[in-house]
């Protein structure tokens, strides 16, 4: 076991634990934001930059700082280690650049964009980014490409994490679509237009953390903030079935993987569930998904709550006086 103090938190992990997963067992503003690591997904990490993290004492035994920002994500925990990340302005500040440098191809969708309102890149420049750009030249741009008839990929909008890729090297029985090109020519390619229709296939949808992928049969069809997930499951003979499904009304338009606190799907399904089962009869609802508060599919699903005080005439005149 070792002991680190993050913001002046202390915890103790189990060694070989990265500085990302000691920092989301305390929790809060702590964490430090993930674009491209997943914990399910082996290897992924290292390639966004925005979990970047000031470490002021590398241990016990060698307590020197490193002198640079080291991904939290893909940098083991040592005893004795002490990490700044929301009291560190140096990491705060490169964490700024590194959303500018993600932002300055992305293209204006939000309006239009299936991922609105469950987008961790629009959580990551709300809460990370500048309110200015200093970029004058035109967006990079990509030809559109059909890769099949359930996921509509936009590439304008990719930034290149990695996460489906990995998605199909490691859960699906044969990947035919990856990163070609280099530099800012990259993109997500099907090389020979293959169609990308494998049993596991949508899971890319599930953990492409902008709106690259999305599902066709939801496309265009509602807001998420008007919709009402529910934890629902059925027997299924090739995943576990466990599902969280979008109702709006009565109607199911959507249906995706269960998703931890930190937006990564607990288990991956398959496209039998995901596509072909939009019957409420196909499911076993269990009840409403906990949505967070600070999210704004949270809208007009809170029951219970306690309703502010609401000031009454006297207590206005009171108080003036």
């Amino acid at each position: 076991m070792a002991k680190v103090i993050i913001d002046g938190i202390e915890v103790e992990v189990e060694d070989g634990t990265t500085i990302l997963q000691a920092a989301r067992s305390i929790g809060g503003e702590v964490t430090p934001p993930a674009m491209c690591y997943y914990t399910k997904l082996e290897g992924s990490g290292g390639y966004c930059r925005t979990c970047l993290v000031e470490v002021s004492k590398g241990s016990e035994k060698d307590p020197r700082p490193m002198p640079k920002l080291v991904p939290s994500c893909r940098t083991m925990v040592q005893d004795g280690m002490e990490v700044k990340n929301t009291t560190s302005e140096r990491a705060l500040e490169a964490r700024k650049g590194v959303v500018e440098m993600l932002l300055v191809n992305h293209p204006l969708d939000c309006p239009v964009c299936d991922q609105a309102g469950e987008c961790d890149l629009q959580d990551l420049s709300y809460d990370h980014g500048g309110y200015n750009t200093r970029s004058e030249f035109e967006r990079r741009t990509f030809e559109k490409q059909d890769i099949g008839d359930k996921i509509q990929l936009h590439m304008t909008r990719c930034i290149l994490c990695y996460r489906c890729v990995k998605v199909a090297d490691q859960i699906t029985d044969g990947r035919v679509h990856g990163v070609i090109n280099r530099g800012d020519a990259a993109e997500i390619s099907t090389y020979i237009k293959n169609a990308v229709d494998n049993d596991f296939s949508g899971n890319m949808i599930d953990v492409c953390p902008v709106g690259a992928l999305t599902d066709k049969t939801f496309r265009f069809k509602s807001r998420v903030w008007f919709t009402k997930p529910m934890l629902a499951h059925r027997d299924c003979d090739k995943c576990s079935g466990k599902t969280t499904i979008w109702f709006k009304g009565d109607d199911v338009l959507r249906v995706t993987g269960r998703k931890d606190e930190w937006n990564e799907v607990e288990e991956f399904i398959c496209n039998t569930c995901r596509f072909d089962k939009k019957k409420v009869s196909d499911w076993t609802i269990e009840g409403p998904k906990e949505v967070s508060r600070s999210s704004v599919i949270s809208a007009n699903k809170y029951k219970n709550l306690e309703k502010p005080k609401e000031f009454k005439l006297n207590d206005i005149k009171r108080l003036d006086s």
